[in-house]
């Protein structure tokens, strides 16, 4: 078997597209599709249905997928042994976080970090919860942390430090010139300004509301935090956000938190691991610097 055409085949399955998985390999288009040809070719079997609506495996894809995952993650351990050997002299760190926890949170770990051991190269990818949980399975990523549940019995998640969601609206909103909190109902007109489905922020504040036995009737969906924060300004309903995202906006005197009466949303940030998987020096490093905690001038920042 070709693995290196088992390696395009899987881009193309994973991104449904040819064109994303060329990109993403940095090869051509016309050399993606002649790969999966002749691997079809070479298999004997279709691998792919190609359609209107994209690109999709076959059961045959489908099963070899499967066993491509164990062959790359085979090949990532193997790499993880050989960059172990080398210590924190060299070698490349790659930390996962969804959104709010890379733009909030992260940066002063990142920071402190790079002054610690400077020939390590950092590598930080921003994403939502699942896609966050889906790179760390495929061991792309050496550290994960994530701020909503996990559905992957593959992993295992480790409580790091606690966070509130918070209620904002503009300064001007009729709700929050008064003092006491709105009720539930009194929200019943609004837009409430949410994150997008598979963000860890909107799984956790949409399952609180649900406790509530009270559902929005209209959802603005927006893909980040800082453009939440921004449409809730301009007057376009309320925004569900962490305090921490909310904590600039406040301090400019752009938004208000919004109290509402019997419902305080807290969530845990969680770190995911892949049980019996070794850490590098640098990830153990890392992970040691997260549990430490550290001061960025405003506060301590630890799991505590």
């Amino acid at each position: 078997m070709n693995l290196h055409a088992l390696r395009i085949f899987s881009a193309v399955a994973q991104h449904r597209s040819f064109s994303r998985a060329a990109e993403a390999l940095h090869i051509s288009q016309p050399a993606v599709s002649k790969a999966v040809r002749e691997f079809e070719s070479q298999l004997g079997i279709p691998l792919l249905e190609r359609g209107p609506k994209g690109v999709h495996p076959t059961e045959a894809g489908r099963l070899l997928l499967k066993h491509a995952r164990d062959l790359f993650a085979a090949e990532q351990s193997a790499l993880e042994s050989l960059n172990a050997l080398r210590g924190l002299q060299q070698g490349t760190l790659r930390i996962g976080a969804s959104t709010t926890i890379a733009t909030y949170f992260l940066p002063p770990f990142l920071g402190a970090f790079h002054r610690m051991h400077p020939a390590v190269e950092l590598r930080l990818t921003s994403a939502n919860t699942s896609t966050i949980a889906d790179l760390l399975l495929q061991r792309d990523l050496d550290v994960a942390l994530v701020e909503g549940p996990v559905d992957a019995t593959e992993l295992v998640a480790e409580p790091w430090r606690e966070d509130e969601l918070v209620f904002i609206a503009a300064i001007e909103h009729p709700l929050t010139g008064r003092k006491r909190s709105a009720r539930l109902s009194e929200l019943a007109e609004e837009t409430i300004v949410m994150r997008e489905s598979g963000s860890g922020t909107r799984d956790v504040a949409w399952d609180a509301l649900l406790s509530t036995g009270w559902t929005p009737q209209r959802i603005l969906e927006v893909s980040s935090n800082e453009a939440i924060a921004r449409v809730v300004t301009a007057g376009l309903g309320v925004g569900i956000v962490s305090s921490a995202v909310a904590a600039d906006h406040l301090a400019l005197g752009r938004l208000r938190v919004l109290s509402v009466q019997g419902l305080t949303i807290r969530r845990s940030l969680t770190r995911l691991f892949i049980p019996d998987r070794q850490s590098s020096p640098a990830a153990a490093a890392f992970n040691a610097l997260l549990d430490s905690g550290i001061d960025d001038g405003s506060g301590l920042l630890s799991r505590k």
